[in-house]
């Protein structure tokens, strides 16, 4: 009976947790700081000459 709970306990956890991700559009402000972040990176990255 005690490991039910505790599974059921973890099934509500990560259920709660994915909800507010999707609820808040967590996913997609995470990636859009990411893409900042890599943005600056290659923006100061030094290219090679065209031909």
């Amino acid at each position: 009976m005690n490991v039910v709970l505790i599974i059921l306990g973890v099934i509500l956890a990560l259920f709660v947790i994915t909800f507010t991700v999707y609820f808040f559009n967590l996913d997609m402000k995470l990636i859009r700081k990411v893409y900042d972040w890599l943005q600056k990176h290659y923006d100061n990255m030094k290219r090679d000459k065209k031909l």
